[in-house]
């Protein structure tokens, strides 16, 4: 199957989870908060860990249908891994959100604070690409 449809796929599938998820339980699938709000322990955490255990399973719902996951091997070393998802996770909460909260849900919903956080989201990791691999030169391996 060709990479492009298998994007367009998932893409789609966000999208329906998406409208799903507010359609039924009035929420934003935005995963930061859903995956925070499983670790603090809120009281309605079962959807929420259904959400998390959906997202972990697919790449092996994938695996069992293609013969790979469509993961491909880290190209850098598990500590800058590391980093980066922290990063990530700092970044989410400066921001009050990941980019499926606000570039999937709340841009369908016309919402400008999440076009700004998207355009900042867009605009910040083409910068560190370009740093990392144009200025830097890459991270070792």
């Amino acid at each position: 199957m060709h990479p492009w449809l298998l994007s367009l796929a998932g893409g789609v599938l966000i999208g329906l989870a998406a409208v799903g998820l507010m359609a039924t339980l009035g929420r934003v699938a935005g995963i930061s908060g859903i995956a925070g709000s499983v670790l603090v322990g809120v009281r309605d955490w079962q959807w929420r860990a259904a959400f998390i255990l959906g997202l972990m399973v697919s790449p092996l719902c994938l695996w069992l249908v293609r013969g790979n996951s469509g993961l491909g091997v880290p190209q850098v070393a598990w500590p800058w891994m590391a980093l980066a998802g922290l990063l990530v996770g700092v970044g989410t909460r400066l921001g009050s959100g990941c980019t499926s909260g606000h570039g999937v849900c709340g841009i369908a919903r016309l919402s400008p604070r999440s076009l700004v956080a998207t355009v900042v989201f867009v605009a910040l990791g083409m910068g560190t690409v370009a740093v990392i691999r144009h200025w830097i030169g890459g991270l070792p391996t």
